[in-house]
Parts: C-alpha cells; sequence; structure tokens
C-alpha cells in the first residue's frame, strides 16, 4: 500500500515542478529558444506516460475490497460521476482545450496568457482538479489500492495546485490576487477558502 501511495507522490512531485517557470526556462537554454512551443505538448504527454507505472505497481500489489455500494444509492454516485466528467469537459473549453493540450503553442508560440474566470471559474479556481476529485471519491466500488491512489492523487492535488497558484500570480500579479481573494480554490461558495488562496 505505501508503495502506491509514494508512486503517486513521486509521480505528483515530478509533474509539479516540470510545470514550473524554472523547469521551462531551463529546457529552453537546453534545448533552444523554440522549445517554448512544444513544451506544454511534451510535458502532457510526460504525465500520462509516466502515470503507466503507478497503475502497474496498482495492479501488481494484492488488493482488497473494502466495500460496493449497493443499488439504488450507486446509481446516485456514478450519477455524480458523470456530472463530474461534465464539469471537466465545460472547464476543459472554458480554458481552452488546444491550449491546455498543447496544441495551438506549435503555431502561436508568442501568444500571451489571458487569465480565465467565467464559467466555472467564476465560482472556483480550479475547476479542473474539484471535478477529478469528484469523480475519483464517487467510485461506488472502492478497493484498499484505489483507496490509496486516491489519497495519493489527493494530496498531489493539493500540492500542485499551490505550485499552480504561486505561478498564477506570477504570470498574472495582481489580477490573479484579486481573483483568488474573492473566489474559493476548490469548493463553491466555501469563504474560508478564499481567505487561504489570498494568502497562499
Amino acid at each position: 500500500m505505501v508503495w502506491i501511495v509514494l508512486s503517486v507522490l513521486l509521480w505528483g512531485l515530478v509533474h509539479s515542478l516540470l510545470a514550473t517557470h524554472k523547469a521551462k526556462e531551463m529546457a529552453r537554454q537546453v534545448l533552444g529558444a523554440g522549445t517554448g512551443r512544444f513544451y506544454r505538448l511534451g510535458y502532457n504527454f510526460f504525465a500520462l506516460a509516466s502515470f503507466l507505472p503507478v497503475l502497474v505497481v496498482m495492479f501488481l500489489v494484492p488488493d482488497t475490497t473494502l466495500y460496493l455500494v449497493p443499488v439504488p444509492w450507486s446509481w446516485f454516485m456514478v450519477g455524480g460521476e458523470l456530472m463530474a466528467a461534465a464539469a471537466l469537459l465545460i472547464a476543459f473549453r472554458q480554458t481552452d482545450i488546444w491550449d491546455f493540450i498543447g496544441l495551438r503553442q506549435l503555431g502561436e508560440s508568442d501568444k500571451p496568457s489571458k487569465l480565465t474566470t467565467t464559467g466555472l471559474y467564476q465560482y472556483i479556481r480550479h475547476p479542473l482538479y474539484s471535478a477529478g476529485m469528484a469523480f475519483i471519491w464517487l467510485l461506488p466500488l472502492m478497493t484498499i489500492n484505489t483507496l490509496m491512489v486516491n489519497i495519493g492523487l489527493t494530496v498531489y492535488v493539493i500540492i500542485g495546485a499551490s505550485f499552480e497558484e504561486r505561478k498564477l500570480r506570477r504570470t498574472f500579479g495582481q489580477e490573479y490576487i484579486d481573483y483568488s481573494a474573492a473566489t474559493p480554490m476548490f469548493i463553491p461558495f466555501l469563504k474560508g477558502n478564499k481567505k487561504r488562496g489570498a494568502s497562499s
């Protein structure tokens, strides 16, 4: 079980470090100025590929079922997962899915970043993270290995979001500080989360 959590946290740490401005700048220095056009696409590809060993560990370690939510209650959980999946798609569209994947940068390397504060981002600063966490925790079937992965991913999201907040404040300055002071981080209408985001 411990190996599963450690593998997820290691993946999350590398994933977060590669998302920093410093990592991008190092890539430009080593690989050339044109690297910026390909960085986002390569970053996403690496994130997906590097998660495969985590899945291998998850399936190799002996597992035990913790619970299986019976019908009809499991229907509500699946319904929640469908809503979370819909929220993910909406958030992707609102952030420009081609930009998120890294394909738009291939032709627009110098396109300035724009802070999204409308749609789902009007209610929470990280709808992609929130929807993703809702999806994995609403699984009607929970095993020990799945629980360990979920815990690891949740810790990663909290730490990764802190890295991202720093990057966003650096990129957008006072605009993001004002936005974070008025908008919760993960849970809509949660006032305490607004203060935390503004001071982090």
